[in-house]
């Protein structure tokens, strides 16, 4: 069994437009942007970062925003909704901001015992918000949103799968604890983790698979000390029969990614070096910052890509 998994790193979704989702975490959640950079594979569009004030890892939401992209279809086989924690008493606050805001879905509800808040994204990307005691995580308030109410980072990530049986068995694999199941969803606890160390599995046995778009989350990724750490985990799947990439250097992380049984791409990505290695904390996600094999391309970047401030 793997024991090097600390919990969520981060999320990756895609969407339609760029200056729409920047809007949207910034100020609609008052999440800070961490980082403005480009796609790897398609340097032609951003790769945003939102997170606490550092983006610590079990903070960061990032996106792929394609423009024009059409909308995904929501099914199985996909991450179905992001949870990110708010402190005890401010929901509240949040359905009230979020409905000003014109955000659709706002929907008060109770899961496992916690208090929720669920709501859409622009692109109809599922988001919910769950009420947490003693989060020790420092949130970030300079978007406008105090203390007592601002988000620490995620609380979790549900699955949407046909069947939970092989996720869970891999999920137990990376260490993560069975809790219980109620209402056909099953939750799993990284043992000892303070945040960021939920995964709910939703059971659908009957749903559509999904079609990803605009809206769909792209991958999720756990978190690792180190490079060290990764390499260990990378050699347990394998010798496990999964299929992983090698190591790949993401400038603000080392990521390894795999298929999982029921059809999500999962990532296991180093808390290293982090966000400060090419900017300062003041100025982090202010300039563009591109990958040494793209920097080459910055003055047509520059001009081609839309402006978010």
């Amino acid at each position: 069994m793997i024991d090097q998994i600390k919990g969520l790193h981060h999320v990756t979704s895609m969407a339609a437009n760029a200056r729409v989702n920047n809007a949207f975490f910034t100020d609609v959640l008052g999440l800070r942007r961490i980082k403005k950079t480009v796609n790897f594979d398609a340097p032609d569009v951003y790769h945003l970062y939102y997170g606490d004030e550092i983006g610590t890892p079990g903070t960061v939401m990032t996106y792929f925003p394609f423009p024009h992209i059409a909308r995904g279809r929501p099914g199985t086989g996909e991450v179905g909704t992001t949870v990110f924690a708010v402190p005890q008493g401010s929901l509240p606050y949040w359905a009230d901001r979020l409905t000003k805001k014109g955000v659709t879905g706002v929907t008060p509800s109770e899961t496992f015992g916690e208090k929720r808040l669920s709501f859409n994204g622009p692109d109809g990307d599922g988001f919910a918000l769950v009420e947490t005691a003693d989060d020790p995580r420092t949130p970030w308030t300079a978007g406008g949103i105090s203390e007592d109410h601002a988000i620490r980072g995620f609380h979790s990530v549900a699955l949407r799968l046909r069947d939970a049986g092989a996720t869970s068995e891999l999920l137990g694999f990376m260490g993560y604890d069975t809790l219980e199941t109620r209402d056909g969803v099953t939750r799993l606890l990284v043992p000892g983790a303070q945040a960021a160390g939920v995964i709910d599995i939703e059971t659908l046995a009957d749903a559509p698979g999904s079609r990803q778009g605009a809206g769909s989350v792209h991958h999720v990724a756990f978190a690792v000390d180190n490079r060290a750490a990764q390499l260990e985990v990378r050699k347990a799947l394998m010798d496990t029969g999964y299929q992983v990439t090698p190591v790949i250097d993401r400038d603000y992380f080392w990521a390894i990614y795999f298929r999982t049984p029921g059809g999500v791409l999962f990532e296991v990505a180093t808390n290293e070096p982090g966000f400060e290695r090419d900017e300062e904390r003041a100025h982090l996600g202010e300039a563009l910052k591109l990958p040494q094999q793209h920097k080459h391309l910055r003055p047509i970047l520059e001009q081609q890509l839309e402006k978010l401030d």
